[in-house]
């Protein structure tokens, strides 16, 4: 046997360098004579790790290394291929039965960051091949399958996924199995299976990391749905942007087609299944599933009214099943441990596990797998390793820009759909933006009615003009009132209140559920961070200094040596003053954007907020 090396070459890890570590690897290997296996693997979770390792010796536990550049690769290479160990970028070793450990290594699943995941969706990611059918049929892969086609109907099937308890993964946690079984009653020539890999929440990554750590899973769990629900044909809506996770998807889809795992007659169970790929161009709005379906038959994506719902007419007017990449990934593991065992982890109407990806200010940064029923608090100060820097913790968005946010005061809940709920947020995909004291909330909800406005697909005027008025007024309230402005403390009070009036408004009379969760950033921060909206409304300032039209600088005479820079620095002409002599910022030019600050050399510029 020859020495594994394996590099984390997800997009997480190219964005870090792991392609360039990678060439320099095989560079060396060649020119040292050196035979071994080099082979690229998804990312394991840990991004800001990146770019992560792995070296096997034959008869030896598997040895992953972490923050790996080319220069560290080489030494760790001439240490790990002779024996011994590096001193430093060890992040530790697998548990492997049958091989050899390393001594005073510690393993993986022994980090904080591992220790509390139970990785069912994520169970192969960044540890084999995801373009070898191969590596993924040595874990088991394909074997619920089989079991499915040879020893359930698709109604035990349907029943089974019922019984297990799982939930979609994608927003509303409706059951999948009744989901599942609304479609299968229907009586129709034709039924689809749709797979919303769309993922347009800012933050949130995880379908793309399962799609490019271990395609093969989707794929085994949408042909298996595909059996339950009696559909012949499905597709995976992805979007463009996922440039790698459409690559793998589309080696792995051939290597099934090749091995009789889709086409016609798959096993000879008489059972045909065809899988196909359509892009999505990234519109946000395409995430809600009668957009998608719309999208997939080549018109615009907008969404339409339900009833009927797409269980009994969806795709080409068929009865169709949409679920997401973490349900449909999440069907092999029940099929081959069974719905009591599926049922047994997480919370009385929550079952299974949730995969977050973790991002903000946050020590560790990446993708997790926790049970549900983990609490928050574990999530961030335990598997994430606590605030970036050591900073006061503020809040954590969840679910994206249809989620809230949950401040200190409730980080100690259960993460399961209901618990969400009961303090103004919602699972969502499962993304997990995590906030410090420098972090302005009514910034953080300008971003996101930024975002929803943009993304508005416009069709129902309430989430079209409702948000644009909404986000109007957040503006007006970060920004500095013109000098001829009268009664602004008023007028920007009176936005608050017609805030949550808008927000009420939308919520009742949009079309689609996005439109309907688009005021949930605002009315959360509002809740919460109120004194903060006051700040910006009644004193004109924003306590974390990010809103920079708020902020205030002033030059100390005393420390002004009059040398200019900070003139030749200001885009607006708002520094006045004779050379030599100290200088003066005249306020109402100012624009609070820092380069003055930034350019001083003494000090002598400080900000008020």
């Amino acid at each position: 046997m020859l020495p594994e090396i394996y590099i984390g070459s997800g997009t997480c890890g190219q964005g870090a360098g792991a392609g360039v570590v990678l060439q320099h690897v095989k560079e060396y290997l060649e020119k040292e004579g050196i035979r071994a296996t080099v082979t690229e693997v998804g990312c394991i979770g840990l991004c800001s790790s990146e770019p992560l390792m792995d070296i096997r010796l034959p008869g030896r536990t598997r040895l992953c290394f972490e923050q790996v550049t080319t220069e560290k690769a080489v030494d760790i290479l001439e240490n790990v291929l002779v024996g011994t160990l590096p001193e430093e970028n060890i992040l530790g070793q697998f548990r492997e039965a049958g091989t050899q450990k390393w001594e005073n290594v510690r393993y993986l699943d022994e980090l904080p960051f591992f220790a509390k995941q139970q990785r069912l969706v994520l169970k192969n990611c960044g540890i084999i091949n995801p373009v070898s059918i191969q590596d993924y049929r040595n874990t088991g892969g394909y074997e619920s399958l089989l079991k499915s086609l040879r020893e359930l109907s698709p109604e035990e099937v349907c029943d089974l996924i019922e019984k297990s308890g799982l939930r979609g993964r994608g927003g509303g946690g409706f059951p999948t199995g009744k989901k599942w079984k609304l479609a299968a009653a229907e009586d129709a020539d034709q039924k689809y299976l749709v797979c919303n890999a769309d993922e347009g929440d800012p933050g949130a990554f995880m379908d793309r990391a399962v799609i490019e750590g271990d395609p093969h899973r989707l794929i085994e769990g949408m042909i298996v749905a595909g059996y339950g629900i009696g559909a012949s044909k499905a597709y995976i809506y992805i979007r463009a942007e996922y440039p790698l996770a459409i690559a793998r998807l589309r080696v792995a889809l051939e290597q099934s087609r090749e091995a009789g795992f889709l086409g016609n007659n798959i096993a000879g169970s008489g059972f045909s299944f065809e899988i196909r790929i359509k892009m999505g161009a990234g519109a946000f709005v395409c995430g809600e599933e009668t957009a998608l379906l719309e999208s997939i038959e080549g018109k615009r994506g907008m969404p339409k009214p339900r009833p009927p719902y797409p269980a009994k007419k969806g795709l080409f007017g068929k009865p169709t099943v949409i679920n997401n990449v973490e349900t449909l990934a999440n069907i092999p593991a029940i099929l081959e441990q069974g719905a009591a065992w599926f049922e047994s982890i997480g919370t009385t109407r929550s079952k299974g596990t949730k995969v977050f990806a973790l991002s903000g200010k946050v020590s560790l940064t990446g993708l997790i797998e926790i049970p549900m029923g983990t609490t928050l608090r574990e999530i961030i100060f335990d598997m994430a390793g606590g605030i970036r820097g050591n900073k006061a913790f503020k809040a954590v968005q969840i679910g994206g820009p249809s989620g809230g946010c949950i401040t200190e005061a409730n980080l100690d809940i259960e993460v399961d759909y209901d618990s969400l709920l009961s303090v103004g947020a919602m699972m969502g995909s499962g993304g997990l933006v995590v906030m410090d004291e420098e972090t302005c909330m009514v910034d953080i909800a300008k971003f996101f009615m930024d975002f929803i406005q943009r993304e508005s697909c416009g069709k129902c005027i309430p989430c079209r003009e409702g948000t644009r008025r909404m986000l109007e007024i957040l503006e007006s309230i970060t920004r500095k009132p013109s000098p001829g402005e009268r009664n602004d403390a008023l007028n920007r009070f009176k936005g608050i209140m017609q805030l949550e009036k808008l927000s009420a408004v939308i919520k009742d009379t949009s079309l689609c559920g996005l439109g309907r969760s688009a005021p949930n950033p605002v009315l959360s921060t509002l809740k919460w961070f109120r004194h903060e909206y006051e700040s910006h409304i009644f004193e004109r300032k924003c306590p974390a200094g990010v809103c920079t039209s708020l902020r205030t600088f002033f030059i100390d005479v005393d420390q002004c040596t009059g040398c200019g820079l900070c003139v030749r620095k200001c885009p607006s002409n708002a520094i006045v003053g004779s050379k030599k002599s100290p200088h003066f910022i005249v306020e109402d030019r100012c624009i609070g954007c820092g380069a003055c600050e930034e350019a001083c050399k003494f000090d002598a510029i400080t900000i008020h907020v």
